[in-house]
């Protein structure tokens, strides 16, 4: 069977099982449709928030991420799984005890404000909003590769499949048919992983395949993919770094707490039936997470040296490898390049027309690794790989079997959908039961409050599939983006209504303000929007580095200190939270009937 059809096989299959949950898990009440009924097994959540966490940013681009910036990309897998030890520890448990809906009703009712709830709804559609453009991307590229159709077709495609889980099933139809894009899209990730890591290393284990040597050598992976990405002027893999040590620092926190501020990450916490069942979940979500997170390094590694591998040829001098040269002609690059190359995901340009492919870096410092590529007639790098590709077209570079790219296929299409239906719950849950219910209408019926969510839903879905259509500017920073609006506003705002009894109302407001706006005001100095270029300002926070080498994805971390501070001097200069508050954020940390036995 050719690739297209079999991937039409399985993507039409996955979308067959996907349509099919939906229609079974079908929501029937507002609970049903915001929470699944708060029924769902720890197991089944863990499994579902993995899902709605692994996102096209974690099944498309993080292995792409790492493979370009090698050790620096570790930043995204200390970051995301260190943000759900913080919510095991720290969120989860005493969210699911508080016992609400939703993250803006958790906020609403602790600092006994509307005002903060509406501000939290704010933060909430700006995060979800700014993270679904990704999802939506990534949809489209998907579909344009492999479905044989246009990227805006693709999205109309996305955008037709997700209205009918989530609209018709509300969380319910989307935890259980998440479930079924996890175990589509680990399978999609792990099996070509082990076909490449046996082909390389003979290890089954990719994760022990990244330190192995390669077969029928003693040269270890690292090493080989090291000396060859520097013959050809690119760093050393294994030592490069994500930026200054501040900046890494940094960056990791964002991460970190803004996976932990995901309002479409913490909802999933409010559907299991007890607080224990909460950290259950979590620590389930962790292992399942684990299983693409730590493959994503030795993916990133592999396809790297594979691309290499295709373009370039290894030279010896007396049975040693001492350089690595571009040879790979025009008219005999694969298949797969010209496949990718229709998408305009991966461009050849031939500067110096000499009919072959030169992959060297243009900002290089090695002198050796320059002079070699200028007697070669070098005159700028001519291939470009966009980092999205790797872990799509990975299959197709190490020559696998149709079935395993159309899986991959499958696997992408579902990382993206899961995460999509996951911000699009997010989005019609603040707008339905957190603006119309809880503020402009509190009287409204049950029936009229579930139509309200599917409209808003509905709404949602055809906005999303706008802002994939119409990215704006900045569109390639927009993950990043979303995990530094959820760190500096949403997670100091849940982290105090908790830990702090006397937060009053004011203080978080003002801290969740002051956050996003210190965030959004440098994201958009340091990409020259909304700012005239040649200020002393936009020169300092947008420059090659920024304020003290801290880049945009990192200044998260920032503005959650500006929130905590604000928030904490404002509390100072107003009066504290009324007693009945501080008693309820008491037995909200403090187990009943904690310290009967000593009479405390």
């Amino acid at each position: 069977m050719d690739l297209q059809t079999t991937t039409y096989l399985f993507v039409g299959a996955s979308f067959a099982l996907y349509l099919g949950i939906a229609f079974w898990a079908r929501a029937g009440s507002v609970s049903e449709f915001y929470v699944a009924g708060g029924g769902v097994h720890p197991i089944t959540n863990g499994m579902a928030t993995a899902a709605d966490w692994m996102s096209a940013a974690s099944f498309i681009s993080m292995a792409g991420l790492i493979s370009n910036m090698g050790y620096g990309g570790a930043v995204f897998l200390m970051g995301w799984t260190g943000g759900y030890v913080l919510l095991a520890m720290l969120l989860a448990p005493y969210l699911r005890k508080f016992g609400k809906f939703t993250v803006p009703q958790f906020i609403g009712d602790r600092f006994y404000s509307k005002t903060a709830s509406t501000v939290a709804v704010i933060c909430l559609l700006t995060a979800s909003t700014t993270y679904i453009i990704g999802q939506m991307t990534g949809v489209g590229v998907a579909f344009s590769r492999f479905l044989n159709v246009s990227s805006d077709t693709g999205i109309y495609i996305g955008q037709a499949i997700v209205f009918f889980y989530a609209v018709f099933g509300g969380m319910k139809g989307i935890t259980y048919t998440q479930v079924a894009q996890y175990i589509v899209l680990i399978f999609a990730y792990i099996i070509p992983a082990i076909f490449i890591s046996l082909n390389l290393t003979g290890s089954f284990l990719p994760q022990l395949g990244l330190g192995a040597d390669l077969a029928g050598t003693d040269t270890a992976l690292l090493a080989k993919l090291d000396q060859v990405v520097t013959d050809l002027g690119f760093n050393q893999y294994t030592t490069t770094s994500a930026g200054s040590m501040l900046n890494m620092f940094f960056y990791t926190v964002s991460l970190m707490i803004g996976t932990a501020g995901l309002p479409h990450v913490i909802v999933r916490f409010f559907t299991v039936p007890k607080v224990a069942d909460a950290r259950a979940s979590a620590g389930w979500a962790l292992v399942f997470i684990a299983l693409l997170y730590t493959t994503a390094p030795a993916v990133g590694a592999m396809a790297k040296l594979n691309l290499h591998s295709t373009v370039n040829t290894a030279v010896m001098s007396n049975g040693d490898l001492y350089a690595t040269e571009s040879s790979l002609k025009n008219e005999d690059r694969p298949d797969w390049m010209k496949r990718w190359e229709k998408t305009g995901l991966l461009k050849w340009e031939d500067k110096n027309a000499d009919g072959r492919i030169q992959y060297y870096n243009d900002a290089t410092k090695n002198e050796i690794a320059k002079s070699k590529a200028t007697a070669a007639g070098w005159k700028g790098n001519e291939l470009t790989v966009n980092a999205d590709i790797i872990v799509l077209a990975n299959p197709e570079i190490a020559l696998l079997p149709n079935w395993v790219i159309a899986l991959v296929a499958a696997g992408g299409i579902a990382a993206a959908l899961s995460t999509a239906a996951g911000l699009l719950m997010a989005i019609s849950s603040a707008v339905s039961h957190d603006l119309i219910k809880n503020v402009f209408n509190p009287n409204i019926s049950e029936k009229g409050e579930l139509l309200a969510g599917k409209i808003a839903m509905a709404v949602a879905i055809v906005l999303a599939g706008w802002l994939g259509l119409n990215p704006p500017g900045f569109a390639a920073g927009t993950v990043a983006l979303a995990f530094g609006i959820a760190a500096s506003s949403i997670f100091p705002a849940i982290m105090m209504g908790i830990f702090s009894r006397t937060m009053s109302d004011k203080g978080a407001i003002a801290g969740m303000l002051s956050g996003l706006l210190v965030t959004l005001f440098y994201v958009f100095a340091h990409k020259g929007l909304f700012f005239i270029k040649g200020t002393d300002f936009v020169d300092m926070v947008g420059g090659v580095n920024g304020w003290f080498g801290i880049t945009p994805e990192a200044v998260g971390t920032v503005g959650a200190i500006v929130n905590f501070t604000v928030a904490f001097l404002v509390n100072k200069l107003t009066a504290p939270a009324p007693k009945h508050i501080q008693e309820l954020v008491e037995s909200i940390r403090v187990p009943k009937g904690a310290g009967a036995a000593t009479g405390h």
